[in-house]
């Protein structure tokens, strides 16, 4: 299913970016990274808005449903998702992270009432349990275990869950934009725009102005490209995949980012993920074959 495809896509793409994020760990101030983070996605995703004449998609009803999902979503949930990079690393995080699908499946039904069949209930559970597996259970990757992933914190796990709920609110307040039709670039344009204006109108604060670093060439170009594959092109792609797709199936899929980001810590530290992550991610990976199979095509 194209819905399902992009949200996988989504969670390649976020799973990448955190790990440009984790390099600048202890570089910069946390606001002042998602200031200049966002900013960065804002002008890529506006300028593709403006390409495509994605803003002709916008109405008023959208703008204000964008609106309130760039607070939940961005605002509140990227903040909140770099403080937890930080405190508790980018395995923990990714981890942390999955919990967006259950949260995402209240609300849902809730708010909706969306439902969702049970051989695609199955199939969550597989993805939640293979994400457990791979990145929870013990020795289950050694690749990861290293000087720079931190130690995990109660903090740390708070800001995770929050991030997760942040991040659901979001979705679920875009669902109603995308399926009218608005064009993914100009939603994420709006939802990033908000977080924009909020973040630079914080930096006029003296004590937030203070504590601003001077950015190297090296550390502008980490943002970037975090922003190019995470706010940017990750989110524009979850943005595609709500147009058509279940609130809670492309919230779990997305959430496959701890599954996806293996292979990448593998890549970088060189050393081979353990029996616990292989198995995990073949759990996980039947799940998302159950959930595909069953889904109605679009």
């Amino acid at each position: 299913m194209l819905s399902n495809s992009l949200a996988l896509a989504a969670a390649f793409c976020i799973a990448l970016s955190s790990m440009f994020v984790a390099a600048l760990n202890n570089r910069l101030p946390l606001l002042q990274l998602a200031r200049w983070q966002l900013g960065a996605a804002f002008v890529m995703t506006a300028l593709a808005a403006t390409v495509t004449g994605g803003w002709a998609s916008l109405g008023q009803k959208q703008i204000e449903e964008l609106a309130a999902s760039g607070f939940f979503g961005i605002v509140f949930a990227s903040t909140t998702y770099f403080a937890t990079i930080f405190k508790a690393g980018p395995r923990l995080t990714a981890l942390l992270f999955s919990l967006t699908s259950p949260f995402a499946l209240a609300l849902a039904y809730g708010a909706y009432g969306e439902t969702i069949q049970a051989w695609q209930g199955l199939g969550i559970a597989y993805v939640l349990i293979g994400i457990l597996v791979a990145v929870a259970l013990p020795g289950h990757m050694s690749a990861q275990q290293g000087a720079s992933e931190p130690k995990a914190s109660s903090l740390g796990i708070a800001l995770g869950v929050v991030t997760a709920f942040g991040q659901a609110l979001g979705s679920l307040f875009a669902r109603p934009a995308m399926a009218s039709g608005v064009d993914p670039f100009a939603a994420m344009a709006v939802r990033i725009g908000v977080a924009v204006v909020i973040f630079w109108a914080a930096a006029a604060l003296p004590a937030l102005r203070r504590r601003d670093v001077a950015i190297s060439r090296r550390e502008f170009g980490l943002i970037f490209t975090s922003a190019f594959f995470g706010t940017g092109l990750g989110m524009v792609l979850l943005m595609a995949a709500l147009k058509s797709g279940n609130v809670g199936i492309v919230s779990t899929l997305s959430s496959m980012t701890p599954i996806v980001i293996l292979p990448m810590v593998w890549v970088r530290t060189g050393r081979r993920p353990g029996m616990a992550a292989w198995a995990g991610a073949f759990i996980a990976i039947m799940g998302t074959a159950l959930i595909s199979l069953n889904s109605t095509p679009h």
